[in-house]
């Protein structure tokens, strides 16, 4: 039998509880936004890793975002969301995952990225328990899925067909753009892409919600005509009545969801008004790996795909790749680049190969390792509570 830290796996039925919650702030010299969407307000990306102890020995991990506050993350965490766990059963993930839900509810909502960490812990646990990979404790599909790049804003055209062609050069056979607006600029932005990439190569576009209708209509058929794989989020995603029209006069797929709060509940929403025709989770911002595989089952029984989108952390994009093995309906990987921004605080690289491939480790559990000395080195704040 496979031993796990030197230990006997534990299956569901043997008594164990939770017996200490553990979290560090930890600094990250990057973030995801230009001036321009940064206003005057500070916007550091923090991460803040997170541990579960069992009195088994067992350690479950995770990393949250800790975007613009990481005070408020590890507040939340430490003050409404640890004391719940302390004692409890790791195993029963759905029971807390609820509620967590319900506080959640009674708070006036934690940060859309707060409790999806605590549900990832508490399955790593359970596959580490185990003695399995976490995709083969999902149950597992696929080992493997291609990726696509996925840039960060630009300010010139040139900068967009540098990196696409970059990544092209790597061996990535796909490449996501984040155009940055107005337009005119964004149309060109594609158009220059596809002329330098080819016709054979994956190309998607994702705007960040800042079109009127009419514009979307004007770009996605644009997009139609260069042959783009989805066009990705034009509006926000409370805004159906949009999508919904939009979704119903043009041929390439529209994805959305990315930011609908509500896990499952608020997925469906779009689903039901036809409003989406891929819809998106990832397991930071839709309630863990419970939350998007809820997500992820609702879809495939309306014939959607679900792709998974960044975390916009190495540790938890893995966790994603575990989820998006475990289920049919997803066909790419999201590789935020450039990669080194997001490593922190995983050891090591994203597990690509030279022809674009992501491949799981075969480790018990996520199966990859956390840089403790850059962790160390760079906390802001370590804080633990104990049973």
């Amino acid at each position: 039998m496979q031993l796990v830290n030197g230990r006997r796996p534990l299956l569901g039925s043997d008594q164990v509880k939770i017996i200490r919650f553990e979290t560090w702030w930890v600094q990250r010299d990057t973030c995801l936004f230009d001036e321009k969407r940064q206003g005057k307000s500070r916007m550091p990306w923090d991460v803040v890793v997170l541990k579960i102890t069992t009195d088994s020995g067992i350690e479950g991990l995770a990393t949250a975002l800790a975007a613009r506050s990481g005070t408020v993350t590890e507040a939340y965490l430490q003050e409404n969301v640890g004391p719940i766990l302390l004692g409890r059963d790791p195993f029963d993930r759905e029971a807390i995952w609820h509620e967590l839900w319900n506080i959640d509810r009674h708070l006036a909502f934690f940060p859309v990225y707060l409790t999806g960490p605590v549900d990832v812990a508490l399955w790593d646990i359970a596959a580490k328990a185990a003695g399995l990979p976490l995709y083969k404790y999902l149950g597992a599909y696929r080992n493997s899925l291609p990726v696509y790049a996925s840039g960060l804003f630009h300010d010139s055209i040139d900068e967009y067909v540098e990196e696409a062609l970059h990544y092209k050069n790597a061996g990535i056979r796909a490449y996501k753009a984040h155009p940055p607006g107005p337009v005119a600029k964004d149309m060109a932005i594609h158009q220059a892409l596809r002329e330098a990439v080819g016709d054979d190569f994956v190309l998607l576009t994702d705007p960040v919600g800042e079109y009127s209708l009419d514009e979307a209509i004007k770009v996605g058929r644009h997009l139609e005509k260069l042959n783009y794989l989805w066009f990705e989020e034009p509006f926000r995603d409370f805004e159906l009545y949009k999508y919904s029209e939009l979704c119903r006069v043009l041929d390439i797929p529209v994805a959305a969801t990315e930011t609908t709060r509500g896990c499952h509940w608020g997925v469906a929403q779009s689903i039901a008004q036809r409003a989406a025709d891929i819809v998106r989770a990832d397991v930071s911002w839709k309630n863990g790996i419970t939350g998007t595989l809820k997500i992820a089952h609702l879809a495939e029984a309306f014939g959607l795909r679900c792709e998974v989108h960044t975390t916009t952390m190495n540790y938890m994009d893995m966790v994603n790749l575990h989820v998006s093995c475990a289920i049919r309906n997803c066909e790419y990987f999201e590789y935020f680049v450039p990669e080194e921004k997001f490593q922190l605080p995983m050891r090591g690289m994203l597990p690509i190969d030279a022809n674009g491939v992501i491949t799981l480790p075969e480790q018990a559990g996520v199966g990859v390792e956390l840089d403790w000395e850059l962790i160390h080195k760079q906390c802001v704040s370590h804080k633990v509570i104990e049973l």
